[in-house]
């Protein structure tokens, strides 16, 4: 079964916390898709990883670019994974993926946007449904990140 992790963000913006977890997930040396709810959104997210640390960066590239499958990080509005990516990440409400291929998939929210809390809590049901290991996280008043479940 796949481990899925819901990070509810209450104390920083996706912009802050999605570049730290990709760069953990790719220190263990492990292939990322980032699904994101448009092509607008993931532009956006392409320039951020690009941008974030001013003494680093997030090697990827969008799916509608050559070699998609060479990407260490691939960026996506699509269920694809022609990187053979072990982690998914999901934004902006992305579905979740018809099937479970990954060793861990990561559903982001914010906790401003009720409609995305309120489908967060609609995919944790089928989580649980489909038998796979889920995990919620949430932020502290450091911004730290604590399992809550």
């Amino acid at each position: 079964m796949t481990e899925v992790l819901f990070y509810h963000l209450s104390n920083s913006p996706l912009e802050q916390s999605l570049p730290q977890l990709v760069a953990k997930s790719r220190e263990r040396g492990w292939r990322v898709v980032i699904r994101g709810g448009s092509e607008e959104r993931l532009a956006a997210v392409d320039t951020l990883l690009w941008t974030y640390d001013d003494e680093s960066f997030l090697p990827h590239g969008l799916a509608s670019e050559p070699d998609p499958a060479g990407q260490p990080v691939l960026l996506t509005t699509e269920d694809e994974r022609p990187n053979h990516a072990e982690v998914l990440f999901l934004i902006d409400q992305a579905p979740l993926p018809r099937d479970w291929p990954y060793a861990r998939v990561v559903l982001m929210f914010d906790n401003a946007d009720n409609e995305a809390v309120e489908a967060a809590r609609g995919c944790w049901k089928v989580v649980k449904d489909l038998g796979h290991d889920a995990t919620y996280w949430q932020q502290d008043e450091t911004g730290r990140w604590v399992k809550k479940r």
